[in-house]
């Protein structure tokens, strides 16, 4: 493809886990017209993103990697950001990406030009593209959530979100104000806490904590993974079922997340020893409402003489400091905001606008919502990874990657086969389908266990971030394209892509 074409088969938006899996799924397919567009100057969205201190996944690295392209090398159980970041490049090298990577090029709108059939994308490098395909592998972690706090712009310290870690900046003998208490904070907290004159928490609601099962791997099993592969496959396939298992109790039978919570109990109270912070830092919701975290030095951190929880809302922000509901001033020369994503609204408005000029968060005005977290009714040919209703709470994100991967990679050879210009879902059948997946959702951890977390849509309180089920059942029902659930139109014969054929298994099916 000419670097300055304007026309273009595939448009993949993102270079993180998301589109670089579809761009290595449609290599091997053998297509060829399609290019990644990246808004940064180099691949690695989430983990190119996110550098702060102590930042590192939460899922055990052998499941945390493609199932076709597994790293003998990792060096943790519980593999660093630099790593996971190191992973990446390796495979765009490895399946040779780079003349398919478009760098600079964020994308800033994406309008189906229902005349053509096409979508005409604008980027921020001022380049206009039509593409008959669009992929958004934009991930749904992807956009810092700042909190409203009055007075937040008169504050004349540094001030940065997690994702926007600034290094230059030293923490060293500062008084520093960290807001939020989510699965970055846990991380970056222990950290800093030691170099930090003083360290406020604020905290709205504390989370449920398990210890991280982390070690170092040894010389001898990374010799192992590397010349004897079957060792490292044993070793992702126990630790995948191990995990899987834990659906059980997430969204089937959430009574016996209390058994869990006995656990996480334990882990609180051998660490912190003072009853007032002990008390602090016990949840009121039962274990896994909420994301559950991992950390074996979170709660020492916060035991530390230098560190302070504090439990009072914060009412304004000053010049040099936060004041809290109950009146208390506490000074700070740098805030911190751990307050995670936007999770229900992953897009910005005005980015995704579909048939009769309707814009995709108009579409979502009640929560998002997709067909099998890949298609909405409204906007033909696009296809989203890691769309709605396909986050997990426990156990790799990258299955459901491969799995949606996998569904689109069948629809584009579905369409080339049938020379289809576009497909378009029903709304009939993504309504069934989002109505069967809500029913279940009540019944989960997330729905019953007595918090509010980023999982609901603040506006309707509907979970429209996570599936409700094992992996192998999403794998399984997005195993095969069904023409029949989609408004198919056909191309003009000289219109029809060209591509390579593959061929496709068959198998269907409803959730349950």
């Amino acid at each position: 493809m000419n670097a300055h074409s304007d026309s273009i088969d595939i448009a993949i938006i993102g270079s993180g886990f998301a589109g670089l899996c579809m761009a290595i799924k449609l290599k091997e397919a053998g297509f060829s017209n399609f290019f990644i567009a990246e808004q940064a100057e180099t691949l690695g969205g989430t983990w190119r993103d996110n550098h702060y201190p102590g930042c590192a996944c939460d899922v055990q690295s052998h499941v945390y990697s493609f199932s076709f392209a597994p790293n003998p090398d990792w060096t943790r159980q519980f593999a660093a950001q630099a790593e996971i970041r190191a992973y990446l490049e390796q495979c765009a090298q490895r399946f040779a990406l780079a003349p398919y990577l478009r760098f600079g090029m964020g994308l800033q709108r994406a309008v189906f030009d229902e005349q053509q059939q096409r979508w005409q994308l604008s980027f921020s490098n001022g380049r206009q593209v039509s593409a008959r395909v669009l992929v958004s592998g934009m991930g749904g972690l992807s956009r810092p959530a700042l909190p409203d706090i009055p007075g937040l712009d008169s504050f004349k310290g540094q001030r940065f979100h997690s994702q926007q870690w600034d290094h230059a900046y030293t923490l060293k003998g500062k008084r520093v104000a960290v807001i939020g208490t989510g699965a970055s904070a846990i991380q970056f907290v222990p950290q800093i806490a030691p170099q930090v004159a003083h360290l406020d928490l604020f905290q709205r609601t504390p989370p449920w904590i398990m210890p991280k099962p982390d070690r170092a791997i040894s010389r001898v099993e990374r010799w192992a993974f590397k010349h004897l592969p079957f060792t490292q496959r044993l070793v992702r396939g126990a630790l995948y079922w191990a995990l899987e298992g834990r659906v059980v109790g997430f969204a089937r039978h959430p009574r016996l997340m209390k058994m869990v919570q006995k656990v996480a109990l334990r882990h609180l109270h051998k660490h912190v020893t003072r009853p007032a912070l002990r008390k602090a830092l016990t949840p009121d919701y039962t274990l896994g409402c909420k994301r559950v975290l991992i950390s074996n030095d979170y709660y020492p951190a916060l035991s530390r003489s230098n560190v302070q929880v504090v439990t009072d809302d914060v009412l304004r922000i000053e010049a040099d400091g936060v004041i809290t509901a109950d009146g208390v001033k506490h000074p700070a020369d740098c805030l911190i905001f751990g307050t995670g994503f936007q999770a229900t609204d992953p897009l910005p408005r005005d980015c995704i606008i579909g048939r009769h000029g309707v814009d995709l968060m108009d579409a979502w005005h009640d929560g998002a919502h997709a067909y099998k977290g890949s298609t909405v009714p409204g906007y033909p040919n696009l296809f989203l990874i890691i769309g709605p209703n396909t986050g997990l709470g426990h156990n790799s994100m990258i299955l459901m990657i491969e799995a949606q991967v996998a569904y689109i990679l069948d629809a584009l050879q579905q369409m080339q086969r049938h020379r289809i210009a576009t497909v378009e879902v029903k709304p009939a059948v993504e309504q069934a389908y989002n109505h069967q997946l809500q029913d279940k959702l009540t019944r989960t951890i997330w729905n019953t266990g007595g918090c509010r977390s980023w999982y609901l849509d603040p506006r309707t309180g509907k979970n429209t971030t996570l599936w409700p089920g094992s992996t192998w059942r999403f794998k399984q029902i997005t195993r095969h394209f069904a023409l029949k659930d989609y408004v198919a139109s056909m191309a003009p014969i000289d219109a029809a892509p060209r591509a390579m054929a593959a061929p496709h298994s068959t198998a269907e099916g409803s959730l349950s």
